[in-house]
């Protein structure tokens, strides 16, 4: 079944098997510093920043560095409004799901999600490219809200 991780942090892990699914970092998260919360192995890194008025980040460019990407990782920032997530292991069974709100961030990592809107929604979505199309992800049927298990 699933593990929930909290940290000190406020972060929680969303794993099944050993595996993590998703990472939530909610709005509520505020520490100086950078906090990167994935291993350098994921093909796409979550971290958080809060530096001071005046701290330089010193000007850069990002080499060109050949990755090989297996699996699509999303990272989903609501704006506004509320989200249901809900978890599905590789073998598309439904597993349990979450809320977010209004900034919150998830990395959505393995494994199936679904999504209903509970507010009206404004998010961002970011993943990695080239998009594929139908090529891209395969669609099954879910749960509907009554069978929703919101830890």
């Amino acid at each position: 079944m699933i593990q929930q991780t909290n940290t000190q942090t406020m972060i929680e892990e969303i794993t099944y098997n050993g595996q993590v699914l998703a990472i939530i970092l909610p709005s509520e998260f505020r520490q100086p510093g950078i906090h990167f919360f994935t291993p350098d192995s994921f093909s796409q890194q979550l971290a958080y920043m809060r530096h001071p008025e005046g701290k330089i980040i010193q000007p850069h460019i990002h080499k060109q560095v050949r990755r090989e990407v297996f699996y699509t990782q999303e990272v989903l920032l609501i704006k506004r409004g509320k989200l249901r997530v809900d978890f599905y292991n590789d073998d598309r069974d439904y597993l349990e799901s979450r809320i977010l709100k209004s900034g919150d961030v998830i990395l959505l990592i393995k494994g199936g999600h679904g999504f209903e809107v509970l507010e009206e929604l404004e998010m961002i979505e970011v993943k990695q490219g080239p998009y594929v199309g139908d090529n891209d992800k395969v669609r099954f049927s879910g749960i509907d809200g009554s069978e929703a298990d919101v830890k």
